[in-house]
């Protein structure tokens, strides 16, 4: 392929750019409101990956923000059913064709230029996320798109194979053939930016061994995100999401689209933080957007060095047909932690990092239910990181004071590790660092279906 790559960062110098990242700034709103002008910035729409949702991009909008673009120019789509079928033809409960995802994001495009009066707006997806985009740009779309990123997206398939022709992501299937068909890989028209990683996104491996198939070739290489037509970037060592949600991808598209740099990378906190979100469910194990009603959100200030709740509930709020919760107001210094009764699902107890900055898509999924490998542990714990995944050596990974023996090293694949605790241990706090970021939780006792989740911001 004739690709034009220009490498960003590479190896381990990927840590160094991660300083400050992880606390909020000490920016004052009198810095913020010096920011350059973001009036030449059109509209964004952010559009998330498989299986996944809109909250992925919190940390991207607030850090859009703090460079001056208003919030309410930026939107960021919750696919109903996220997660793609095994054969794009073939109807899958709970999972979406690609067609169904054009549809979608056809009618967010349409929604965000009502909203703001602009007559194109600029697409930033992630993943499965930039195969929607792709779709919408080349049938019917790319009069709409002035910019479309496309961060860590399979664009050559995460595999090329004469078996399973039927999968969005085969690159000889007919979905991705029909996108990469011509001397040119972009719409005309529409400037296209492609981020990739430089060899851990696990999605972009000449082996098979991360979709199933060791040893079995995938004839798709860490070049297979790159298109012949557009920008491509290699931001160093970033795994498949923080090609999209990492600090240095926020500075490349930001620039793409601003055509300039950004003023700041780090997030500028409110003085007062407003948070909302939907309440999703995973039906027969499978994530979807699709509203749960009747669930009770709470939600609880707790200590930093402890995770022990300071005072009574915050927020109490019980979800209606459209499973929206909220709104909860918050101090940007306080560590949350949110108790999430969903019908017919485990209690679940997120621990979270101060939120900086206001959002509205602070969505909530209960967590996984106990499992028969989680019999006669007294609590079960869960720390996860959905920004991104935990990679060793690369990365700095504790979990009560160790580095937890699920996260396998090497290519990054891992988003969750599991500690299971003694009945013994369940009065203690419980520490979860991932490089600059800690989350203290407490333990609560699987005997009453509860799980507690530190749920990592960066």
């Amino acid at each position: 392929m004739d690709l034009s790559r220009r490498t960003i960062l590479k190896g381990a110098g990927a840590l160094s750019l991660l300083g400050g990242q992880f606390g909020t700034s000490a920016l004052s709103q009198s810095a913020l409101a010096q920011s350059a002008p973001a009036s030449d910035i059109p509209p964004i729409l952010f559009v998330h990956g498989n299986g996944d949702h809109a909250a992925l991009w919190i940390t991207t909008i607030w850090r859009m923000e703090s460079n001056g673009v208003p919030r309410e120019r930026m939107a960021a789509i919750n696919f109903t059913d996220p997660l793609a079928r095994a054969d794009d033809k073939v109807e899958q409960a709970g999972r979406s064709s690609a067609e169904d995802a054009r549809r979608e994001l056809a009618e967010a495009v349409r929604e965000l230029k009502q909203k703001s009066g602009a007559a194109r707006i600029a697409l930033v997806g992630n993943s499965r996320g930039g195969n929607a985009i792709r779709n919408y740009v080349k049938n019917g779309g790319g009069g709409d798109i002035s910019h479309a990123v496309l961060c860590g997206t399979p664009n050559h398939g995460v595999y090329a194979s004469d078996d399973g022709l039927g999968n969005e992501f085969n690159g000889r299937g007919p979905f991705l053939r029909a996108l990469n068909d011509g001397d040119s890989e972009v719409t005309v028209g529409t400037a296209f930016l492609t981020l990739r990683s430089d060899g851990l996104d696990k999605y972009a491996q000449a082996d098979g061994r991360f979709i199933g198939k060791p040893g079995t070739p995938t004839n798709v290489t860490a070049e297979g995100p790159a298109l012949k037509g557009a920008t491509n970037l290699v931001l160093g060592a970033v795994d498949h999401r923080e090609t999209a949600y990492h600090p240095r991808a926020f500075r490349e598209i930001y620039k793409f689209i601003a055509g300039h740099e950004p003023s700041r990378i780090e997030i500028v906190p409110e003085t007062a933080v407003r948070l909302s979100g939907l309440v999703t469910g995973t039906p027969g194990g499978v994530p979807t957007n699709r509203p749960v009603p009747g669930a009770t959100v709470d939600i609880y200030r707790v200590s930093a060095e402890t995770g022990e709740r300071i005072g009574g509930p915050l927020h109490s709020s019980q979800t209606g047909a459209d499973g929206r919760w909220g709104p909860a107001q918050v101090d940007p210094s306080w560590s949350l932690e949110f108790v999430l009764t969903s019908p017919d699902a485990v209690t679940t107890h997120v621990y979270r990092s101060p939120f900086p900055r206001s959002s509205e898509v602070v969505h909530l999924r209960a967590a996984r239910p106990l499992l028969p490998a989680d019999a006669g542990a007294g609590a079960v714990m869960l720390m996860s990181r959905p920004r991104g995944y935990f990679g060793l050596p690369r990365d700095i990974v504790l979990f009560d004071g160790k580095e937890p023996a699920d996260v396998k090293s090497g290519v990054p694949t891992d988003a969750v590790t599991t500690l299971r605790l003694p009945a013994a241990d369940l009065s203690r706090p419980v520490a979860a660092i991932f490089n600059g970021e800690r989350i203290v939780a407490r333990a609560w006792p699987a005997s009453e279906n509860r799980i507690a989740v530190a749920e990592l911001t960066y």
